[in-house]
């Protein structure tokens, strides 16, 4: 998402560069530009003549005129307007209520059924114990389409085929969750193609019977203007506590998200990255704007990979590392890996100082994601003892994998160079790093009280 806003952004801040210092003028100039690229971005007009506004304020003042840099400035002022418009500081679910009751809200077509399963994988992962309710009883995939999904993630799924009382059924649910030990509902409420009058009056009752402490309105941000109309109508009627943005992933302008938030003045809670049922994240205003501007988001990537990379598998290829038994095998599950993590597209634009515009990103991505794919097929040409032993490599042997993975000797032979390559740096890296830790062991010991007060005086000044 925003890549066309983000690669716009980047490019009037890389012009005002070559700027002594902001003026009048030059900064005219930029807002003009940044003006056209919220527009582009399909960003309510409201908001764009609000974000244009504070801008033109914080840049006119006597610091911002008198600095030596003015893309620095400008790129600090831009930042800060970003986090604001994206609602300042992350607002984490409430979990209050026994049980504590999420109600989603949309139209149908948001993605909100598949959003409530998302959520239940979150909140498993979290350490509670979820429970699907199934609200929507006029669409007959509905019940059928969440009893997948629950099974899909392991969550529990409450329904009762036969009945249209949706007050019952969420009674009958939070009385099921008492005598099971569920922690959380969360309620997928029928949606419709458009808002009405039942819709609304059913939603109503749910909310003024059981108070739920989330009020969670999913929309498509595929939509972009239409995002804020259904987003306005909804909270106006039932006052929602936070939104959910689906389908960021495919949005590349992002204008729904810039502006919901301040149209409705209800924070973005969650955010849907992917097709995958773990693909649901908390939103981070001040990540996002590092984004945008191509600033990159380390910590987003770091509890990613915290998230996909097991520690105890981490410490196995270690010590297969540190004794160069690092075969084919490992190197296949290291790419499985990588495959969770995310496009490396995705990554790229996480990676810090990295400058790449979503086109450069792309051509990467094609390359590498195109290269995985043929060592891929080049070790499963391999017999199993050839996987597990990379040492058995000989003429043959190879002549016989080139032939039956279609990929020609010379990058066969080139790859399996490089992997032996990288076997030794593996394993080079490793002795450094276990010298080092005798070093540190050592001069621990002496420094922890072995040695009398005039021995450490004589080894310090040694060092001198």
């Amino acid at each position: 998402m925003f890549d066309s806003l983000s690669d716009k952004l980047q490019d009037i801040i890389k012009r005002t560069a070559g700027q002594k210092e902001l003026t009048q003028d030059n900064m005219q100039d930029a807002l003009r530009e940044i003006r056209r690229a919220l527009l582009e971005a399909d960003v309510n007009l409201r908001v764009v003549k609000a974000f244009i506004s504070n801008i033109k304020d914080k840049a006119e003042g006597e610091n911002v005129l008198a600095g030596v840099n003015p893309s620095q400035q400008l790129v600090k002022i831009v930042h800060d307007e970003l986090i604001e418009l994206l609602g300042k500081e992350v607002k984490p679910l409430d979990y209050s209520g026994h049980p504590n009751l999420i109600m989603m809200l949309g139209l149908q077509g948001s993605g909100k059924t598949t959003s409530s399963a998302k959520l239940a994988v979150k909140l498993k992962k979290e350490g509670r114990n979820p429970l699907l309710v199934a609200c929507d009883v006029y669409r007959p995939a509905a019940i059928t389409q969440l009893k997948s999904l629950g099974e899909q993630i392991g969550v529990n799924v409450y329904s009762e085929d036969e009945s249209k009382d949706v007050q019952g059924i969420i009674s009958n649910a939070i009385n099921y969750a008492k005598d099971n030990g569920f922690n959380t509902l969360i309620l997928d409420t029928a949606g419709r193609l458009q808002i009405d009058t039942d819709m609304m009056a059913e939603l109503l009752l749910i909310d003024r019977v059981f108070n739920p402490a989330e009020k969670l309105l999913v929309i498509d941000s595929m939509t972009g203007q239409e995002a804020v109309n259904v987003a306005e109508n909804f909270d106006a009627q039932l006052g929602v506590t936070g939104l959910v943005l689906t389908k960021l992933d495919g949005d590349s302008r992002g204008g729904a998200a810039l502006s919901v938030v301040y149209c409705t003045q209800k924070p973005i809670k969650l955010t849907g990255t992917g097709e995958k049922l773990n693909a649901l994240e908390d939103f981070y205003p001040e990540r996002m704007a590092t984004r945008i501007l191509g600033m990159g988001d380390i910590v987003s990537l770091v509890e990613r990979a915290q998230e996909v990379f097991d520690e105890k598998s981490a410490r196995e290829m270690e010590e297969k590392m540190s004794k160069a038994e690092f075969s084919f095998n490992d190197f296949l599950k290291m790419q499985k890996q990588m495959k969770m993590f995310g496009s490396m597209d995705n990554i790229l634009g996480m990676i810090p100082g990295l400058g790449l515009s979503k086109d450069d990103r792309q051509k990467i991505s094609h390359e590498g994601e195109k290269q995985f794919k043929r060592i891929e097929v080049f070790i499963q040409s391999m017999t199993p003892e050839e996987r597990e032993h990379p040492e058995l490599m000989n003429s043959s042997r190879k002549k016989r994998i080139a032939a039956g993975s279609g990929i020609p000797l010379h990058d066969v032979n080139l790859f399996i160079s490089q992997f032996d390559q990288m076997r030794s740096m593996m394993k080079g890296f490793s002795d450094v790093k276990k010298n080092m830790g005798k070093l540190a062991g050592k001069f621990g010991a002496e420094m922890g009280g072995k040695l009398s007060m005039h021995q450490m005086m004589k080894n310090m000044r040694r060092f001198k």
